[in-house]
């Protein structure tokens, strides 16, 4: 017999199925804006995602989606550990936020992420942060409005009103408290690895290699780890994401440097670790929240773990550097296992945020948080921002940045509004090194496994363990449930001086 309750359930989640829809349109549209669409069509995509986007909104935000979900809470325990009642939680949660945004916001929004990314990508080409400046300006303003509209707590500030989107419970003051001891850790490493007399080889990266050859040895790579080529696609971007709109159609990308082979190879496996992650996310439960990644910064342990864990290990290069003279000839005589395990792991502070070391790479982030943090308050004005980026580079990293291109353009994330959401690549980092001990406790033998081209015990444990939970945990408890611990920055430094001191002779 069906009672009201089921019923009620059914609706909510018929309608959550079509926002999905919705999205996964939006999720193709952005795709091909990104990889194919020609530069004349801007203006009209911009009109499409605004659409898309008020559409969704809408859905999600109307008055029978809060009758619904009345009735359900009114019958069910929303606290119990069951698909049916994480689908609740997750929609509570959801709608609550959307119905305090007004639908012509969100059109506004849209709109104007479409077309500052173009004016970006074109900015960003001829290094001219006063082309890109007014749109950022709106952009700012934009993300001010949308957190006055979802309030703040009172010890808060407006950036936690726009991090709630990314990761669920993450505010400034959080992380300021997790980055403040890790950068201090992080800074001790890099003194000793300034100080070192030993030089890992680059001479992997100062070869210059076809772009063709290096797609197709990334694609090798993607394929070998458990990337679904019928159920997901590669192709190049500027700026390398994953994207496309569901388990079944996850599309990523990646970019190319005629000298500089393992970022090809490294972004293409960060990328790989985002797709793998949709791919594992249950069909059966699409357009729901248990069909959808529970955070941003989750997703990024996944993507970090196949990128750095994997990837960057020497077991790892035992398996794959044998298979660059297929691709690459005689261009690559004589770089063995190790050669290219030291190319991989070179420590260079630079300007690049996805060009960077391990070592280096989060502090890229939290200059990046420190910043964004400073427009959302108003003590950083959009004009001071290329002057602001600099010094905190040279500051943080020692280096000088030569040019906007390089410095505070080089990042699609603020053109498309997303405000709040860079300390969650920190956060992937500490999730993925806790998780990765977790694997190797569970999985004997994991890490050789890899030089013999075992990547799948890997994947397996993930798919269990991660991915098919969808957004049945909170980020805090998926990490707890998986760990048995409370996230913490130990396992990453751990799993960070293990490699670089022997690899700089310290």
């Amino acid at each position: 017999m069906t009672t009201a309750t089921d019923t009620a359930y059914d609706r909510l989640l018929a309608i959550s199925r079509e926002a999905g829809l919705l999205g996964s349109i939006d999720g193709l549209l952005g795709w091909d804006q990104e990889t194919t669409m020609p530069p004349g069509g801007a203006v009209h995509r911009a009109k499409q995602l605004a659409l898309i986007a008020r559409l969704s909104h809408e859905r999600l935000a109307s008055a029978e989606v809060g009758d619904l979900l009345a009735a359900c809470e009114d019958a069910m325990d929303v606290s119990a550990d069951t698909v049916e009642a994480a689908n609740l939680r997750a929609i509570r949660h959801d709608h609550d936020r959307a119905v305090r945004l007004p639908a012509t916001l969100v059109e506004e929004i849209a709109a104007t992420a479409s077309t500052a990314q173009h004016e970006w990508a074109e900015a960003r080409a001829a290094s001219d942060f006063d082309r890109f400046r007014p749109w950022l300006e709106k952009t700012v303003d934009l993300c001010r409005r949308k957190a006055e509209c979802y309030g703040w707590a009172s010890d808060g500030e407006p950036w936690d009103a726009l991090a709630e989107d990314y990761e669920p419970g993450c505010t400034a003051a959080g992380v300021a408290e997790v980055f403040g001891p890790l950068r201090d850790r992080l800074r001790t490493l890099l003194d000793e690895i300034a100080d070192a007399d030993t030089r890992p080889s680059g001479r992997l990266d100062e070869i210059e290699l076809p772009e063709a050859a290096q797609m197709a040895f990334s694609r090798e790579i993607a394929e070998a780890i458990g990337f679904d080529f019928s159920r997901g696609r590669l192709d190049r971007s500027t700026h390398p994401f994953c994207g496309g709109s569901h388990c079944d159609d996850v599309r990523m990308t990646t970019r190319f440097h005629p000298a500089m082979v393992t970022d090809a190879l490294s972004s293409t496996m960060h990328e790989s670790g985002h797709g793998m992650y949709e791919q594992g996310l249950p069909y059966e439960h699409i357009g729901t929240p248990c069909g959808h990644s529970v955070s941003l910064g989750i997703h990024e342990s996944q993507s970090r773990m196949w990128e750095n864990q994997v990837g960057r290990s020497a077991s790892f290069w035992r398996w794959a550097a044998p298979k660059l003279a297929a691709h690459f000839g005689d261009a690559v005589a004589g770089i063995d296992a190790e050669l290219a395990y030291q190319s991989a792991n070179r420590v260079v502070p630079g300007f690049i945020r996805v060009e960077a070391d391990e070592a280096t790479y989060n502090m890229h982030v939290m200059i990046r948080f420190e910043l964004e943090r400073a427009l959302m308050t108003g003590d950083l004005p959009v004009a001071d921002l290329p002057t602001a980026w600099n010094e905190k580079y040279r500051e943080y990293l020692g280096v000088e940045v030569p040019d906007d291109r390089r410095g505070c353009l080089q990042d699609i994330h603020w053109s498309m509004g997303a405000l709040g959401y860079f300390p969650t690549y920190t956060l992937g980092n500490l999730y993925c090194a806790q998780f990765f001990e977790s694997a190797c406790d569970a999985i004997p033998g994991l890490v050789d496994g890899f030089a013999e081209g075992r990547f799948q015990p890997l994947l397996d444990w993930l798919r269990e363990n991660i991915h098919r939970h969808g957004r049945r945990h909170s980020p805090a408890q998926l990490c707890e449930r998986v760990t048995g611990r409370p996230l913490s920055a130990d396992p990453l430094m751990r799993h960070l001086e293990a490699k670089f001191r022997p690899l700089h002779g310290i």
